[in-house]
């Protein structure tokens, strides 16, 4: 048995607004650590999960993390060593900050490490997207993407995993907070209507590509201009308590913009630096302290690593 590697895959934030299933960001925190050593016995093995009470599986094949490490594991070939796993899950269920894409990237990639990096980073996409899909029961790779590779990523189309990382704006900053309630991704995605207004379409079109021309040229009004969500964020609001009095609170505060995090409860917000980032964060916490509900807040630069090897 090897003495074994850390690897640790961050939380992102999903849709960031206008982009629906195609626009995503990582976060420097809270995130998933998996720790992984070689072993004699072929396969891949899950020894232990710890910070789930219980909820996620041993079984590799019914595990987020489990089934992205496998296909890694049956993609790179060398069947003769084995893989043990120790899964850390420190990030909360149905948080709307890409908990189970987290799982799935760390498992691809600890795969990966340990059998000495025979994939680039993006060539494990494909793998850790079998471990979201087995989780929220969609294939999207607006949490998983930027999870593992980095960055503000724009996913132009799932089903070929054509994804774009996008220009890195200075100064730019996102607060998110958690009330902590659970919404689970499958149950938000039920409530959304199949049917757009083709006005409505015009005009989320139109916010999501000046939002991408906005990162493209560092123009923060133009960004803070572009993120309103016009589609998902009306009908989801409902399930998040006192959405719309945070939302106010933080564009009160000098936010760019502020809507929902993946399917929710996580409300985000971008500020265009790191003073009025604190002063939003402390207008959002006290909507939630007023109503008694625990909050956890983060705040962070777009994570340009994604998910690392310690």
């Amino acid at each position: 048995m090897s003495a074994g590697i850390k690897v640790f895959a961050p939380a992102s934030v999903g849709n960031v607004g206008v982009g629906f299933d195609c626009l995503g960001f990582a976060l420097d925190a809270p995130g998933d650590e998996i720790v992984a050593r070689l072993v004699d016995r072929p396969g891949v093995r899950i020894n232990a999960i710890y910070g789930a009470q219980g909820k996620l599986p041993l079984e590799v094949e019914r595990n987020t993390a489990g089934l992205a490490a496998l296909r890694t594991y049956e993609h790179i070939g060398r069947l003769d060593q084995g893989i043990e796993m120790d899964i850390h899950k420190k990030m909360p269920f149905g948080s709307g900050l890409g908990s189970s894409a987290a799982s799935a990237v760390a498992g691809a990639m600890a795969v990966n490490e340990l059998m000495r990096r025979p994939l680039e980073k993006r060539a494990l996409l494909p793998f850790a997207m079998a471990g979201e899909e087995l989780a929220s029961g969609s294939y999207h790779a607006d949490n998983v993407a930027p999870s593992l590779i980095g960055g503000a990523v724009l996913v132009r189309d799932n089903a070929t995993l054509d994804v774009h990382r996008l220009p890195l704006v200075r100064g730019l900053r996102a607060v998110v907070i958690y009330p902590q309630v659970e919404i689970m991704t499958k149950d938000a995605r039920g409530i959304l209507s199949d049917t757009i207004p083709l006005k409505k379409h015009v005009e989320q079109s139109s916010n999501l590509g000046g939002l991408i021309v906005g990162m493209f040229r560092g123009d923060m009004e133009l960004i803070g201009r572009s993120l309103r969500d016009v589609i998902i964020e009306p009908q989801r609001a409902q399930l998040i308590p006192h959405f719309h009095a945070v939302k106010a609170a933080a564009l009160t505060e000098g936010a760019l913009g502020c809507s929902i995090s993946g399917s929710g409860p996580s409300i985000f917000a971008l500020c265009a630096n790191t003073l009025i980032a604190e002063n939003v964060g402390i207008a959002m916490e006290r909507i939630y302290k007023d109503a008694k509900i625990r909050t956890k807040l983060y705040h962070s630069a777009i994570n340009q690593e994604g998910a690392v090897r310690y």
